[in-house]
């Protein structure tokens, strides 16, 4: 048994709940988020947003019976607290390790995980197909989404709110209110929330009424009854006070997210109501740990830190920060440039231009779809907007890229931070898509630097040397290995031993791996030299005559064999007639696993020692 910790390492499941005293939960709760602090300052992960919710996951345990009642988590970066009380408190010190527990929810790993996330504003779509099924298959139980005030900035979530409002069977959206997503939260919803806040009365004068009208005799019921069905204002006013109420949703609350006695009223009335109801819980980002409180953006998700001081460990500036700072540079001089983010202003080193552009900076909360479209608007008006976006939440939005975008030829920039392999977030985020998706699109531009000095060039390039849709993509973290004889390049480049037989085409950050395999390579007198890439699409057919001249080609890619690079390039080697062998070497058909990027690129034959592999095997 862990010393430290006893009441925590006696939860084996929910059951061990049910038994424990309001004393007795709150000690647990205590542990939980020394613990959490404990882990996340060695691994890394979501800090703030799984403190927060303590008291409302050993709530939701102790009073619903998991996993016959399903919980669907949204985006999941909340759920290290269940998973500790599902089985998994042994191996809480594993998360976001290889071979250890996800930092998301995931079905493979335990049967209480009701549906995989990784994305925002899914869970009551997901949670309403669930209920859906049990209905169909006799199931009464209860099925639970369980949303934060951020994921309702999305539209995902109002088309599941829509669908289910009209359902009889248990169905519960529990609404965890701590007033931001991973930025302060943007738009209506958010003031609506805020006004819901400060007069939390509704429920109160709901139940007051219908409490009157019981204790009239004789007609007091029927007048409850005719109150429910008619359409007058005098029943909107008392019946319809929210949005969630005319979705048709009971809506219960706001309740107290870190007081046990108001938690268990609100879910108790939840789980006797027949037909949908919305628990608006109100709790606090980042609660128990005053880092967290105070910054609750920098500890949404963060990497290994002290715990005293709460200050990370690693302060390397990136690509995100470097972008930031010269989209700064580059808007001071031209009024048309604007920045676009969805809630993501901290992530993609955005917070420099909110704060000295606020006229022409727009989040738009998480909603990459209608960030594109919003930006292909602005485009028709002769304003220049740069669209940040992590590569996976970039696939939110591919209808847009395509439809609203590259089909009107809309002078839009996309700045693709996260691309590639992105390590511990593990499969719903690796940035292991976007080439392939970008690069089936028509009329547009995709860049692929490897340094600083290069994304900077790409960045004014797509501004005033690019028109229609542009995509710069650039990894996760800073600049690698850079030889000292290297000078950059947007377009493309040959380097090392110009006449070497052997070619090794590849661009971004592997370049930077390449060099070095070159350099192994050539102790065993293996010449290669390196066709290094930066604008990745369109293909430059100067390009593909220098490759043709060699008489073996091996492309590396940090992203999907299928629909990628290597096979553009290819089909135009075949079409020189000159070529009789090259192998591409990428991801094939498969997602990448939660490890570090290191080891993935090492998994992948990705990293030098891999590509020097891959090259003698072939040779």
């Amino acid at each position: 048994m862990d010393n430290n910790f006893k009441l925590l390492s006696k939860i084996n499941s929910p059951k061990d709940l049910k038994e424990l005293s309001d004393d007795e939960l709150k000690l647990l709760c205590s542990e939980i988020r020394e613990k959490l602090i404990e882990v996340v300052s060695v691994n890394g992960g979501h800090l703030a947003s799984n403190l927060g919710i303590v008291e409302l996951t050993v709530m939701l345990h102790k009073i619903f019976n998991c996993p016959k009642d399903s919980i669907v988590w949204d985006v999941g970066h909340q759920s290290y607290v269940h998973k500790m009380l599902t089985g998994r408190y042994s191996k809480i010190d594993t998360i976001r390790k290889k071979d250890g527990l996800a930092g998301f929810p995931k079905r493979s790993e335990s049967n209480y995980d009701a549906f995989n996330a990784g994305h925002s504003s899914t869970s009551i779509s997901a949670a309403y197909g669930i209920a859906k099924a049990k209905q169909l298959s006799g199931d009464n139980s209860h099925t639970i989404a369980i949303i934060g005030d951020g994921s309702m900035t999305g539209g995902l979530a109002y088309e599941g709110l829509n669908n289910s409002g009209r359902f009889k069977k248990n169905f519960i959206v529990i609404l965890n209110d701590n007033k931001m997503s991973i930025s302060n939260n943007v738009g209506a919803m958010a003031k609506h929330l805020s006004h819901m806040r400060i007069k939390p009365t509704y429920i109160r004068v709901k139940r007051g009424t219908e409490k009157v009208l019981s204790h009239i005799p004789l007609i007091g019921n029927f007048f409850k009854k005719v109150l429910k069905r008619s359409k007058s204002k005098l029943k909107n006013l008392i019946y319809k006070n929210t949005l969630f109420d005319y979705l048709g949703y009971t809506y219960v609350g706001p309740v107290d997210g870190h007081d046990f006695d108001e938690l268990r009223n609100a879910l108790n009335l939840a789980k006797k109501t027949v037909g949908p109801v919305l628990v608006h819980v109100v709790t606090k980002k980042g609660k128990g740990y005053e880092p967290a409180e105070t910054h609750p953006k920098e500890f949404h998700g963060i990497g290994k830190f002290d715990i005293n001081s709460g200050e990370p460990l690693s302060s390397s500036k990136g690509f995100s920060y470097v972008f930031g700072k010269y989209l700064c540079k580059m808007a001071a001089k031209d009024e048309n440039i604007c920045a676009v983010t969805a809630a993501m202003t901290l992530g993609t080193g955005l917070s420099p231009f909110a704060k000295k552009f606020r006229s022409r900076f727009f989040d738009v909360g998480i909603a990459e779809e209608h960030a594109i479209t919003f930006s292909c608007g602005m485009a028709t008006q002769g304003m220049i907007p740069f669209f940040a976006v992590y590569s996976t939440f970039l696939q939110r939005g591919f209808d847009q890229l395509i439809h609203d975008a590259a089909l009107q030829h809309l002078h839009v920039v996309v700045c693709v931070d996260r691309a590639g392999i992105v390590g511990d977030d593990g499969e719903t985020h690796q940035g292991t898509f976007d080439v392939s998706m970008l690069n089936t699109i028509p009329d547009t531009t995709i860049f692929a630097p490897c340094y600083f000095g290069e994304l900077k060039q790409c960045l004014n390039a797509s501004a005033y040397l690019c028109d229609g849709l542009i995509a710069v993509r650039y990894p996760r973290g800073g600049e690698l290995f850079k030889p000292d004889d290297y000078e950059n390049n947007i377009d493309f480049c040959v380097y090392g031993d110009k006449d070497a037989d052997i070619t090794l085409v590849t661009y971004g950050r592997l370049f930077s791996y390449a060099c070095k395999a070159v350099e192994k390579l050539k102790k065993d007198n293996i010449n290669v030299r390196i066709l290094k890439l930066c604008t990745i699409k369109p293909i430059n057919q100067d390009a593909v005559d220098i490759a043709a001249e060699s008489s073996k080609i091996f492309f590396f890619e940090e992203s999907l064999v299928a629909g990628g690079i290597g096979e553009t390039f290819g089909y135009e080697l075949k079409k020189t007639g000159k070529v009789y062998f090259y192998k591409i070497h990428g991801i094939k058909d498969r997602f990448v696993r939660h490890e570090t990027v290191a080891e993935a690129l090492s998994e992948l034959k990705l990293d030098d020692d891999g590509m020097v592999s891959v090259i003698k095997e072939y040779l």
